[in-house]
């Protein structure tokens, strides 16, 4: 990893179901937002899925995550993975991060068109990440 040192924390790889369980509540009402036109929560959710989703790979294939303040560590993470799709899924998932900001903090609301592209791109990591856990 590249990110600083002691911004990791060394976890039970058997924690890393319980956060796949957040990543999997947070997707399941990020659908549910979506199909609602509710596209400020829809992007908000996809971010914390995204994040719980890199918790649970990187915790299930290193026993390790990420504790650093700046969520974009956790893509370094997830790019170094041993395992096929690690720097693809490591891009989106920077793709995600990168919009938490104006998600969260921006006084504007998220277009449609931002929800949409943000589901789509958080499916594929949360895809990913269940088949990589056997799920």
């Amino acid at each position: 990893m590249t990110a600083r040192e002691g911004k990791v924390r060394e976890e039970s790889k058997s924690a890393s179901t319980d956060y796949l369980k957040k990543a999997s509540d947070n997707y399941d009402q990020m659908l549910i937002a979506f199909h609602a036109s509710n596209w400020n929560a829809a992007a908000t959710l996809a971010v914390q899925c995204a994040i719980s989703c890199a918790d649970a790979i990187c915790v299930y294939e290193k026993g390790i995550r990420s504790i650093s303040q700046d969520h974009l560590d956790v893509c370094d993470l997830v790019a170094n993975l041993p395992i096929v799709g690690a720097d693809e899924k490591s891009k989106q998932l920077r793709k995600v991060i990168m919009r938490k900001n104006m998600v969260q903090y921006e006084c504007r609301s998220v277009h449609k068109a931002d929800a949409d592209d943000m589901v789509k791109v958080t499916t594929r990591i949360y895809q990913w990440v269940n088949e990589r856990m056997g799920k």
